[in-house]
């Protein structure tokens, strides 16, 4: 790459930013693991290289329904989501690279799915902030969840019940908010430690929960 110096000021311009669907797949799989409810997500960025979120939530039973548009030259949607049971899937293959990174909380709603989910083909998992396969197994085992590690990913067998604890995020911001979601759905008080991670990807996480009805306490 070669850079050459400006020889003229640059001009402002509005752009809107899509919003990131790493980030909306947090609300999106509450919805998934809470039957009955609902949750709307505006200007969400929906590249196809980057929905396979949305494949997976869609062959798991969650009813999705999307309002398409253009911003930036990105396609972008309004994503509806409304919460029932859920089934199991399989996860490889093609899929990997378009959901790598929301794979810790897709194990989350797979704990909620009847049937055994099958995550493979994922062992750039364990290259991530931390071992996302060792960690993500580790922790929702803390919380009832029946799940068993592989080489490459993680069956998880479900449907679970879950019970609060005490888990940690090994300050991994994207293992930090996927244990904030299965506490939705976890009998009792879950605290999740090292939370701070968070501000890294999703500053206003805890004030999205908050709005859609969670009760959440952050210990300073």
């Amino acid at each position: 790459m070669r850079v050459a110096p400006l020889t003229r000021p640059l001009r402002a311009l509005d752009i809107a930013v899509p919003g990131d669907i790493s980030s909306a797949a947090f609300p999106l799989v509450a919805a998934a693991i809470l039957p009955g409810s609902e949750v709307e997500l505006a200007h969400i960025g929906v590249n196809e290289t980057r929905t396979g979120l949305l494949d997976v939530l869609k062959a798991m039973g969650l009813g999705l329904e999307l309002d398409e548009g253009q911003a930036a030259g990105e396609p972008v949607a309004t994503v509806a989501a409304l919460g029932t049971a859920l089934r199991a899937t399989t996860i490889g293959g093609a899929l990997i690279p378009r959901l790598i990174d929301e794979l810790p909380v897709l194990a989350v709603a797979a704990t909620q799915a009847q049937g055994v989910t099958t995550v493979q083909d994922a062992g750039e998992l364990r290259v991530k902030e931390t071992d996302r396969i060792a960690t993500t197994v580790a922790e929702l085992r803390k919380l009832g969840a029946a799940v068993e590690e592989r080489p490459d990913g993680f069956h998880v067998t479900g449907p679970s019940r879950l019970r609060g604890a005490v888990v940690d995020s090994h300050g991994d911001h994207r293992l930090a908010m996927a244990l904030a979601i299965a506490g939705l759905a976890a009998d009792g008080e879950t605290t999740v430690l090292d939370t701070e991670c968070i501000h890294d990807s999703f500053p206003n996480f805890v004030a999205t929960l908050r709005a859609l009805g969670a009760d959440i306490q952050v210990q300073e």
